[in-house]
């Protein structure tokens, strides 16, 4: 049994209920690609083919549908990097309650968009700090000065069970027994629900959260027995990019999971580009984390039964440049180098022209006139070639 006094399993079974109308049970679906390559059987449980592409909208209808109404007539308040900010515009059009949404100003713009979307004419947005926590701070500022109530992203009793529905559904369509279940982390609501409803029903499966580098709150929190806020954080996995994790979230946590996995930016945007072009599958970066963690653990899951969690599809296009740049470097097919005068970068291109042609791609990324240097970057399509252009450039200086 999970030993926590936050959520039990009948809570969960209530949330279930009550997002019946609202919700799709989402596909629990084999991948074969990733089954071939681990020697196992993974699947992906689609929380991005969700209403608003992301498991978020559970917890949060869980929660506000429970208020009085009272409290509905005076208002909620939450703060967002953009799903939770979906299922609360969401939620909020649904039950017509007037919701004012926190988020960070670099917040991508296809989220912004959707919260506007969902919550019609109900939701009042404020773009305010450049993280999550930023935001988070002023909306609690503004939930008090206005009495309204705040709906916070993970950390909460409702937002928990609701989540766990993922959990419950999964049970329900697969009935063999399985052995992991990989789970991304931000503030810790999914994981925690998770945990609290497999940890009763299904036992003997193991459970891996997956954070992003120097954005592991979790699993830093974890290693010193207490939940800490970190110093520094990368938001480019706006979804689970926290400084710090619930203290709800954590104390169920702790002591119920396999492991954390820790995955490099450029490796996990590799997954997303191959999620795209292989299954057709738009994934935001926290949702493809799950899947980043496989290569940890091949060892371990050869053989296997494998849930990855797909947590959610809200990746904004402009952002793919950013992405492939990463996936290239991950593949070790981009490199950067300075060229001393324009003329040998002139001779370095004739060079590719003559030997590669199509084979490798040259962008001129700045020009320092005071050192005359050029930077520039070259994109390889097969890594033989690395050795041969590097050594040119040492032989011509």
């Amino acid at each position: 049994m999970v030993q926590n006094k936050y959520i039990n399993l009948e809570s969960v079974i209530k949330a279930a209920e009550n997002l019946k109308d609202l919700i799709v049970d989402t596909p629990l679906q084999l991948n074969n690609r990733l089954s071939d390559k681990y020697s196992s059987k993974i699947f992906f449980k689609r929380e991005d083919l969700q209403i608003v592409r992301s498991y978020k909208i559970r917890g949060a209808f869980n929660l506000i549908s429970s208020l009085t109404d009272n409290e509905k007539n005076n208002g909620i308040v939450t703060a967002s990097a953009g799903n939770h900010a979906q299922g609360v515009a969401l939620s909020a059009a649904r039950l017509k309650i007037p919701a004012t949404i926190f988020m960070p100003k670099n917040t991508p713009a296809q989220k912004i968009s959707k919260v506007k979307k969902f919550g019609e004419n109900f939701v009042d947005i404020r773009l305010v700090g450049q993280n999550f926590d930023e935001s988070n701070d002023q909306a609690l500022k503004f939930s008090n000065k206005t009495n309204r109530v705040f709906i916070p992203p993970f950390d909460d009793d409702k937002i928990i069970a609701g989540q766990a529905t993922v959990g419950l559904e999964i049970l329900e369509q697969f009935k063999e027994p399985i052995d992991y279940l990989i789970v991304p982390i931000g503030g810790g609501g999914l994981i925690a629900g998770l945990i609290s409803v497999f940890k009763i029903k299904s036992p003997e499966t193991k459970i891996i959260g997956v954070e992003p580098e120097n954005a592991d709150a979790m699993n830093q929190s974890i290693k010193k027995n207490r939940v800490i806020k970190l110093n520094q954080l990368d938001t480019f996995v706006d979804g689970a990019a926290v400084k710090s994790v619930g203290q709800k979230t954590f104390n169920i946590v702790k002591s119920n999971i396999e492991k954390i996995i820790v995955v490099s930016t450029n490796h996990l945007s590799h997954e997303i580009s191959e999620l795209y072009q292989e299954e057709g599958i738009v994934a935001e970066p926290a949702g493809a984390l799950s899947v980043a963690a496989l290569e940890s653990i091949k060892k371990d899951i050869e053989g296997k039964n494998v849930i990855c969690i797909i947590s959610g599809g809200n990746n904004d296009i402009n952002r793919y440049k950013e992405i492939i740049d990463k996936s290239l470097k991950h593949r070790g097919l981009k490199h950067h180098y300075v060229i001393e005068a324009v003329s040998k970068l002139e001779k370095l291109e004739a060079y590719v022209e003559e030997k590669f042609k199509n084979s490798i791609q040259i962008s001129i990324d700045k020009f320092d006139y005071k050192k005359k240097t050029i930077n520039i970057s070259i994109v390889y399509k097969d890594k033989r070639h690395i050795e041969k252009i590097e050594n040119y450039l040492k032989k011509n200086n």
